[in-house]
């Protein structure tokens, strides 16, 4: 069920921020009392929202309130590279449940998506949904967003232009929207994180690759062909290593996963790191996380691991902040979790980098939402295109 025209719409959009009273709603759109009325009661009528009490007085009548149905429920599915999270919302993007799990994207589209529906099924047997009215999905690769495919994505063999949008609407019985996990992301911080109240952000996410979500103006923008955003290929030197891509000296190269746990790996076997080197000999591999817990217990090696890589991402973050003049910079995603460290170097090298004028009044800050952003965004993705006229 959809919204019959654009004020419809509207009204559904404003009413994911919370329930509000006809008097409420009066006070921000631009409608007479009368058409409002008529407007709210036929999304009453079509199932879209309910009555839901009464406001406090304002001076005279008590003015009805209104919510969006109880009975709504999204879901979003947020693919990364080594693992899979799903959720499941109300009509206001509240998460009523969140499961997780290990899932390497290499398996392929078939058996990826197969472990989301899964775990969705998981929390419609505790009781959370009994059918679904549209599920959002982010995947960790290049989208062409008016196809809902993947296109030549780096790290995922097997899912170029597999139809996900159509196999997970069909799957699950509900209209799917799929984008690039960044832009996911951004929408998540807009609607339930630190960018509430900006209009123009970045949000960086540097995780197996690196990525930026661009908002402006409150919207994801995408360019022409879906690939606006893809900072891990900017290249930071000419004779830098090999990038997943296939160039070489790409900014992901230096400061991905993979080449945080190459990097890490080096230093434990020149005997720079007694910490690594230990980490490695009971692993047999070294991850990202090993070198934020190395960073984490004062490891001079993994510091300034750390360091060399937020002086990159500082470097390629300066030339944007510079060009886009945001209102605010997240840094987000699993290598975000090596904290201060890294988020001091990012910030001395914009800061000294970028125009006065652009990074005068510029917070750099690290997400706040974690593991949540990629799933309330899916959420909130999809529920714009439902909370759109048909």
């Amino acid at each position: 069920m959809r919204p019959e025209n654009a004020h419809q719409a509207m009204l559904l959009r404003l009413l994911r921020e919370g329930g509000r009273s006809r008097a409420e709603l009066g006070d921000v759109v631009d409608l007479s009392r009368s058409k409002l009325n008529v407007e709210l009661d036929r999304l009453i009528e079509l199932g879209l929202a309910e009555p839901d009490g009464l406001a406090e007085s304002r001076g005279g009548r008590r003015s009805g309130r209104v919510r969006l149905s109880r009975q709504t429920r999204f879901a979003g599915i947020d693919i990364g590279a080594t693992s899979v999270d799903v959720a499941v919302t109300d009509g206001e993007l509240g998460v009523l449940g969140h499961l997780s799990e290990p899932c390497d994207i290499r398996e392929g589209p078939a058996a990826v998506l197969d472990r989301a529906v899964t775990l969705l099924g998981k929390l419609r047997e505790q009781g959370l949904y009994t059918q679904l009215h549209g599920a959002g999905i982010g995947v960790p690769g290049p989208v062409s967003f008016p196809e809902g495919v993947p296109v030549v994505p780096p790290i995922m063999p097997g899912w170029d232009r597999y139809p996900v949008r159509e196999a997970v609407s069909e799957e699950l019985g509900c209209p799917a929207m799929v984008d690039n996990d960044v832009n996911i992301m951004a929408l998540g911080e807009l609607h339930a994180g630190l960018a509430r109240q900006v209009g123009d952000f970045l949000l960086v996410k540097i995780g197996t690759g690196v990525g930026c979500g661009i908002v402006v103006d409150g919207k994801i923008y995408r360019g022409v062909s879906g690939s606006a955003g893809d900072i891990g290929h900017i290249r930071v030197d000419d004779d830098g290593p090999i990038c997943a891509c296939g160039n070489s000296g790409c900014l992901e190269a230096y400061f991905g996963g993979a080449a945080l746990a190459r990097q890490a790996t080096a230093v434990a076997r020149s005997g720079g790191s007694p910490y690594l080197a230990e980490r490695l000999a009971a692993a047999g591999e070294l991850t990202a996380e090993d070198v934020a817990a190395a960073a984490a217990q004062g490891d001079a090696a993994a510091i300034q691991i750390v360091r060399d890589g937020g002086r990159r991402v500082g470097q390629v973050l300066a030339s944007l902040v510079s060009f886009f003049n945001p209102g605010l910079v997240i840094i987000a995603g699993g290598v975000a979790r090596l904290g201060h460290v890294l988020l001091a170097e990012i910030r001395s090298v914009v800061y000294r980098r970028s125009l006065p004028l652009a990074t005068g009044n510029l917070p750099i800050v690290l997400s706040e939402l974690g593991d949540a952003a990629g799933i309330v965004g899916a959420t909130r993705l999809i529920s714009d295109h439902v909370y759109s006229a048909a």
